[in-house]
């Protein structure tokens, strides 16, 4: 499995940044449309995370309300809900709270030092999470347990510690239509980034000049931005859907492809691929999944296809999870061909196709061609986790 689960953060503010308002009752700041989306990714994860705050003072369902979805997920071996994941300093939880109720699996990550008082909620499997809890302990042991994709709902505090620590992989950042404007914004939530530790001082130098000390730049920050992958109209309400990490944006795209593979049905003879293809100003033009629209797709074509014709492609770049096939049985063009036929000047890929069904030798084919293809192999393990049952792990 690899290192720790892919993360999405979600939030939904005003238009001047708040999350909620300084009132004891929870302000809804999502329609019905926004409700749905998000009721969509949900169904698309493993595990749902939010803060014990969060826990205590939303009391929070944290389940897939759509049936159809939930029907979905079923037909694919997956529990009907996503796991419900909270950390706790203190162990101070409600067990009636209905983050314990019985209808998914309950994780509880707590700090070592609560622990004794955590276990008066028998309803959930409690986790020891270091002292103080950490965040980078809690993502590995979420992936020991099989969570590939992790969506954080908040609070305030847990989100800015995601961002702050480099720890998530997308941001879904929805915005409704007004402002909040409370008497005093500093009762209100807001989304706000821990403020890093300023570096010591430096000790006394013999020259007059002082030296000022540095304070450490911040995760996508001003130097290293966020990566604009959607700008989407939910009614009333806009969503910008960034991706973070490192390495950039060629690393944040070929990520994002790889979990578009998790959505290929399963098969027992192709490889399940993620594609999205770039313009050369980083709009994303297309993006598709192996077996999305036909039983033989692939995931390159179904991008391709989707966006037909188009002179920007001239100068863009296709990332896809797995090298594009340069042989292939089920049609008689490859995703090579198609590639070449297109004009694409670029691949990015993240993992070698085994010689499990054919030979193809795709990257060398590309390169043959004029292509210029890049290989980053430190997201393969990513690629190859989505095809174990295919090749083991």
């Amino acid at each position: 499995m690899p290192p720790r689960p892919y993360v999405l953060l979600s939030c939904a503010t005003s238009a001047d940044g708040y999350l909620d308002d300084a009132s004891p009752r929870r302000l809804i700041l999502s329609g019905p449309a926004d409700l749905d989306r998000v009721d969509e990714v949900r169904a698309g994860c493993d595990a749902i995370m939010v803060g014990a705050q969060t826990v205590r003072n939303d009391n929070p369902r944290l389940l897939i309300r759509d049936p159809r979805r939930r029907a979905r997920r079923a037909a694919r071996g997956l529990p009907e809900h996503p796991a419900r994941v909270t950390l706790t300093g203190t162990g101070d939880l409600d067990p009636k709270a209905n983050f314990f109720a019985p209808g998914a699996p309950r994780l509880l990550y707590c700090a070592t030092p609560a622990l004794s008082r955590a276990q008066a909620n028998p309803g959930a499997v409690l986790i020891d999470a270091g002292d103080p809890v950490s965040l980078d302990v809690i993502l590995q042991d979420l992936s020991e347990r099989g969570v590939a994709r992790l969506l954080v709902e908040g609070g305030a505090q847990l989100l800015g510690e995601f961002l702050a620590q480099d720890l998530a992989d997308e941001f879904h950042l929805a915005i409704a239509p007004f402002f909040l404007a409370p008497p005093d914004p500093n009762t209100a939530p807001r989304l706000n980034l821990p403020a890093p530790a300023p570096a010591p001082a430096p000790a006394p130098a013999p020259a007059p000049v002082p030296i000022s000390p540095q304070t450490p730049a911040s995760p996508s920050g001003p130097s290293n931005p966020m990566t604009l992958a959607e700008v989407r109209r939910v009614e009333e309400m806009v969503l910008l859907r960034y991706l973070l990490g490192p390495g950039g944006p060629d690393h944040r795209f070929l990520r994002w492809a790889v979990e578009l593979s998790r959505l290929s049905p399963p098969s027992a003879s192709a490889f399940s691929v993620g594609a999205v293809i770039v313009a050369e100003d980083g709009e994303v033009l297309a993006t598709g999944f192996s077996r999305e629209q036909e039983d033989h797709d692939h995931a390159e074509e179904v991008a391709l296809r989707k966006l037909g014709p188009d002179p920007r492609l001239r100068h863009a770049t296709i990332y896809s999870s797995l090298v594009p096939c340069g042989a292939r049985a089920s049609r008689p063009l490859t995703c090579v061909q198609h590639i070449v036929a297109a004009g694409i000047p670029r691949v990015v890929f993240a993992w070698r196709e085994p010689a499990l069904f054919t030979a193809g030798e795709g990257a060398e084919q590309l390169r043959a061609a004029g292509v210029a293809v890049t290989e980053v192999p430190e997201l393969a393990a990513r690629a190859r986790a989505v095809n174990a049952h295919l090749v083991g792990r």
